[in-house]
């Protein structure tokens, strides 16, 4: 702001909700809009006045806006397919400040799918929360599957409801992006590894231009710390499912996240994470100390 005359200064996103006092008092921001707000930004900004607004909808989910590329030489480029999220893990903010999960219609991302491989696109990123519980609930699937989670993982939460339905899920979405580009390469994330049946695992490695890359967050090897976290399954379950992933994807290359230092952590937890990750022999990991 210093040495611009006129200029306003806005906040945008969950953090933005969280600290939206602190914003306004200390002068540092003019607007600060929540992550389910942002069609009134053009009429906050118009109205040239301190604004707010963090309202939650548990509707919104963008579908209809694409987002104008600026840069229209990029090869690469992002879909959001769903927003919030109906985990607990007791260290995240995401559901209390993005809301409940909800998903696009598989007709808005397979045009915008469609609309970036037409104007050159050649790697497409799906993205979401937790993006592999992807349900479109509305859409008549050609599977017409119920959900299913990987072998060994009990969510923290779920809904039998939610869970009973048909409609397109992931596995499906994946394949259908893949074939409305279908020399470009197609990713995902960010996942929950209690979202990866064999459904899932057989999409990736059956079709030609999904790539064989696949992020698996473990975020701890300590059955205690994973208890902690909320993450709804053990050190065990999780091994397995790497196993499965590659036994059914050959040559598969897989990421994760760490959390060191969380709540409650002791030596000897911090070791097993250590154990898991010499044992996976990950391709990359995000790894982060735990603050509060």
């Amino acid at each position: 702001r210093n040495g611009k005359e006129g200029q306003t200064v806005a906040v945008l996103g969950c953090m933005a909700e969280r600290v939206k006092d602190d914003l306004f008092r200390d002068g540092l921001a003019d607007l600060v809009v929540g992550p389910d707000a942002y069609r009134r930004l053009p009429a906050m900004l118009r109205s040239h006045e301190q604004s707010i607004d963090v309202t939650l909808d548990r509707s919104e989910n963008y579908a209809d806006v694409l987002p104008t590329r600026v840069e229209h030489t990029a090869h690469g480029a992002f879909v959001s397919i769903q927003r919030g999220c109906d985990n607990a893990c007791s260290y995240c903010i995401v559901p209390y400040v993005r809301g409940r999960e909800r998903s696009r219609s598989v007709h808005t991302i397979i045009d915008e799918v469609s609309a970036l491989y037409n104007g050159g696109v050649r790697e497409i990123t799906l993205l979401g929360q937790n993006v592999n519980s992807y349900h479109d609930a509305s859409t008549e699937s050609l599977k017409q599957q119920t959900r299913e989670y990987s072998t060994g993982f009990v969510p923290f939460v779920r809904s039998d409801k939610k869970d009973s339905q048909t409609g397109v899920r992931f596995a499906e979405l994946l394949e259908r992006c893949a074939a409305a580009a279908p020399d470009a390469r197609i990713r995902f994330t960010s996942p929950h590894p209690k979202d990866f049946p064999d459904d899932v695992l057989e999409t990736i490695a059956r079709v030609s231009n999904i790539a064989k890359q696949i992020h698996m967050p473990a975020q701890s090897g300590s059955d205690q710390m994973l208890r902690t976290m909320r993450r709804g399954y053990t050190c065990k379950a999780y091994r397995s499912l790497i196993q499965r992933a590659r036994a059914v994807i050959p040559d598969v290359a897989l990421s994760s996240d760490f959390i060191a230092g969380f709540c409650g952590e002791t030596h000897e937890d911090h070791l097993r994470t250590l154990k898991l990750i010499q044992d996976v022999g990950y391709d990359m990991a995000f790894l982060f100390a735990y603050s509060t």
